[in-house]
């Protein structure tokens, strides 16, 4: 079965933790994992400037590790990764801003690719704090 996950609780949010366990569900059962969607507070999860404490697991590093791992498509909304300060190199050039800071394995879209993977999924699951 095809899935596409939205998720959009922020990177310290127990539904973020959930969302990548069953992404790992999800592969690990045979099923296709078509795009991963982060709106709201989860597009944090995408920066490459995030800090966790020592005591506490780096969610946004196993993110992007299991993005990779499975080469996902891995989709962060532009219109609320620019309202949070979540720019690639195009976007800071753009706004003139002195750095950019999109991890490694995510691309800044519009809403329209959410809209274009659940046309093409069997199931949408959202994950929210």
């Amino acid at each position: 079965m095809k899935f596409v996950l939205l998720i959009s609780s922020a990177p310290q949010s127990p539904a973020t933790r959930r969302a990548l366990r069953f992404a790992q569900a999800l592969l690990g059962s045979g099923h296709s994992l078509e795009r991963v969607f982060f709106y709201q507070e989860a597009v944090h999860i995408a920066s490459k400037l995030l800090v966790y404490p020592q005591d506490e697991p780096n969610i946004a590093q196993q993110w992007q590790t299991f993005i990779q791992q499975h080469q996902l498509d891995a989709v962060v909304c532009i219109a609320a990764a620019l309202r949070r300060g979540v720019v690639d190199e195009g976007e800071a050039k753009r706004y003139q801003l002195q750095a950019s800071n999109l991890a490694q394995g995510y691309t800044l879209s519009g809403l329209g690719q959410l809209h274009e993977a659940i046309q093409q999924t069997e199931r949408m699951v959202h994950f929210r704090g």
